[in-house]
Parts: C-alpha cells; sequence; structure tokens
C-alpha cells in the first residue's frame, strides 16, 4: 500500500534566516489575500471565480508592477503554491460532498504563517536546503523514509518548523489478534475501556488556567501595540503552546497502547461541536446554568476527543486493526445484561443500576460494554 508521512523537526535559526522565513511567508499570505479578495469582489457582482491557471496570470502582473515587485525576491514556487491551495479551498467550498463548506477567508499576520515548496529543495542528514533561503540545519529526532514529496514550514510560537512529506511504500499487517474493546470517553475519567480499565484526564488546560488567567489580565493592562504588550502576547502563546502540546503527547500515549493491544476498537460517534454549544441563547429566550454549561464545555474541549479518534484510526490502519464507530444513542442509558433501557438507570454520574434485573456497574463501564457489544453487532452484520 503506497502511503504518505510526515516528519516535523525544529529549524534552528538565526535572525538573518529568520528575516527570510517571515519575508517567504508573508509573500505567501499577501498571494493569498490578494487573489481571494479579487475572487470575493468578483462573486459579490456574480462573475465567475478566476482559478489556478487565470490566477497565475495575475501572479507575474503584480511581480511586475513597482508596487509589489518585492515578489521577485521570494521563490515563485511558494507564491503559486499559494494559489493552488486557494484554487483547492474554493472547490472544497464548492463541493456538495464535503460536510463543513465555508468559503476561505483572509490570513492574519502571525497567525499560522507558513509556505510551501512541491520541488528544489534538498535534505542531507541534519540540515535542508530551501530554494532562495540556502541550508538551515534542524534538530533530528527520527529518520526519513521514502521518496520526498514536499516540505512545509511553518512558525508556531517563537520558533519555525520544517515538515517534511514522504511517500512510502508499505505492506499493511495482518492482526492475527481478534480482541475488540469499546471506549467511552469522558470528563472524570479520560476512556473507561469495555476490558475495565481506567484512564484518568490530563486535563493539560486545568492545570495551567490560573497561571493563564493571571498572563491575560496582565495583558489587558498593557498598552496596545507596545513593546511589553508584544512580549506578554509572546507569554501566553507560549503557555498555550504548553498545554497543547503536554495534550498531544498524552493522546498519543494512550493511542499508541490502545491500538497496539486491540484489532478492532470501538467508539462512540460523538459530535463534539454540537456538544459544547453555548447555553446562553438569546435576548429573546436567554438560557439557563450558563455557567455550569460554559464550565462543561472547556472541561470536553480539554480532552481532545476528536484527536484522540484521528490517531486511533490511522494507527489502526497502519497496524491492519480497525476502528468502528456507532450511534450513541442510548449507551448510558440501556442495561447490558437484560437490555432495558432507561433514563433512571443511570442513578449518578458513576452508578448505574437496573430497574428491571437490578444490574449493578460503573456507569462509565456499562456505557463501554454497551459501546462493545454494539460495534461488534454491525461487525458482524
Amino acid at each position: 500500500m503506497l502511503i504518505r508521512k510526515a516528519y516535523k523537526y525544529r529549524l534552528k535559526t538565526n535572525p538573518e534566516t529568520e528575516s527570510l522565513l517571515s519575508q517567504f511567508s508573508g509573500c505567501s499570505r499577501l498571494i493569498w489575500n490578494k487573489s481571494l479578495a479579487l475572487n470575493l469582489e468578483r462573486l459579490k457582482n456574480k462573475h465567475r471565480i478566476l482559478y489556478y491557471n487565470e490566477l497565475a496570470f495575475w501572479l507575474t502582473f503584480w511581480k511586475k508592477t513597482d508596487e509589489l515587485s518585492f515578489l521577485k525576491d521570494c521563490h515563485s514556487q511558494v507564491l503559486q503554491q499559494s494559489l493552488k491551495n486557494l484554487d483547492k479551498a474554493f472547490r472544497d467550498s464548492f463541493d456538495k460532498k464535503q460536510k463543513n463548506k465555508r468559503l476561505p477567508i483572509f490570513k492574519k499576520k502571525g497567525l499560522r504563517d507558513s509556505f510551501r515548496f512541491p520541488q528544489g529543495f534538498k535534505v542531507e542528514n541534519r540540515r535542508v536546503y530551501l530554494p532562495k533561503i540556502g541550508w538551515v540545519s534542524f534538530y533530528k529526532s527520527q529518520e526519513i523514509q521514502g521518496k520526498l514529496k514536499n516540505i512545509t514550514v511553518s512558525r508556531r510560537g517563537g520558533h519555525w518548523f520544517v515538515s517534511i512529506q514522504t511517500e512510502i511504500e508499505q505492506e499493511i499487517p495482518k492482526r492475527e489478534l481478534c480482541s475488540s474493546v469499546g471506549i467511552d470517553r469522558g470528563v472524570k475519567h479520560f476512556a473507561v475501556l469495555s476490558n475495565g480499565e481506567f484512564l484518568a484526564p490530563l486535563n493539560s488546560f486545568k492545570k495551567h488556567a490560573r497561571a493563564l488567567k493571571y498572563h491575560q489580565k496582565s495583558l489587558a493592562r498593557k498598552v496596545k501595540g507596545s513593546k511589553n504588550c508584544l512580549k506578554q502576547k509572546k507569554r501566553i502563546a507560549k503557555k498555550h503552546i504548553k498545554i497543547a502540546d503536554a495534550r498531544k503527547d498524552y493522546l498519543h500515549k494512550c493511542s499508541s497502547k490502545i491500538s497496539k493491544n486491540h484489532a478492532i476498537i470501538i467508539l462512540e460517534d460523538l459530535k463534539t461541536a454540537n456538544m459544547t454549544k453555548s447555553a446562553r441563547g438569546s435576548l429573546e429566550s436567554p438560557g439557563t446554568r450558563v455557567k455550569a454549561k460554559s464550565g462543561l464545555n472547556q472541561a470536553i474541549l480539554d480532552q481532545g476527543w476528536f484527536e484522540f479518534s484521528r490517531q486511533l484510526e490511522y494507527k489502526q490502519k497502519f497496524s491492519g486493526g480497525k476502528l468502528v464507530l456507532i450511534d450513541p444513542k442510548y449507551t448510558s442509558q440501556k442495561c447490558p445484561q437484560c437490555g432495558s433501557i432507561s433514563k433512571d438507570n443511570r442513578k449518578s454520574q458513576s452508578k448505574f443500576v437496573c430497574k428491571k434485573c437490578k444490574y449493578k456497574n460503573n456507569a462509565d463501564l456499562t456505557a463501554a460494554l454497551n459501546i462493545l457489544a454494539a460495534g461488534q453487532c454491525r461487525c458482524v452484520a
């Protein structure tokens, strides 16, 4: 099977290199925004939008103007790739098969700065050659395998990273193990497995919430646009990166452990976006218990349920396993012994007592058993 993998490393930069990286990123963002503005204006006037071939003509024209002549200093492939990305974004926005269709939006400076080289780059041991930038060293944490396809340079916090995408022929192994497990995701327990294993939540955001609140209050007292304001923003960004990295590391450890031990993993198909909607309501019909719902939403988002599911999906695919998603309806109200469904079965957040057959168990473990049974029925069907 032909698969694509990405290897991400942190670059070892100096002020001169960082200036060039920022320049390339800025040029890429400028071309995206100008082309997007051009197309949005055409849509407003009910004209056909311009795709890559037409926009490439405009790119050549912009380079010849006195106002945008500095675009010549940037590698042409970087600017062309920005147009290709915009082309794909517009095609996806008009594709009926796409679930979350929306028009592309303008890019802001300092927010997800990045650019891509589809070719012309080189990788030698612990350094990478970027056209018109030169050789840049990076921290090599693992060996790169496969044929090099493209390279993306991005900024996160105060550091620059390089992501090298490769293509490799890999035979998907056949899993001899037939073990299957149902997983109930929650807030009190990050995950409860149907085999009786409980995984504690990391609550990365909650651990740093107090320090983050202090930094944000400090930012509110700074003069907007001042050097102290920029310094404080960097401190907040650094704290958010620390929170995100800790969460991602924990999710990788949990998903790897589960994927290695079970051939079939069954999860509820949870719609996190719907579950974390605000309860504030409107002026005509204001919501109730808004503060409590806000705290619950924060706790749910702190767990990283979607990322956990995404990691399990590709790890199962690469290891020859399978991930099954089932309808979450009644999984916490159904008795796994007699099959009766009642909202009164769940006495509290942690206790499950069946009104019909008096079956008793932990509520989250009961839900995991129901998830396992539903997933096995679906596999058989």
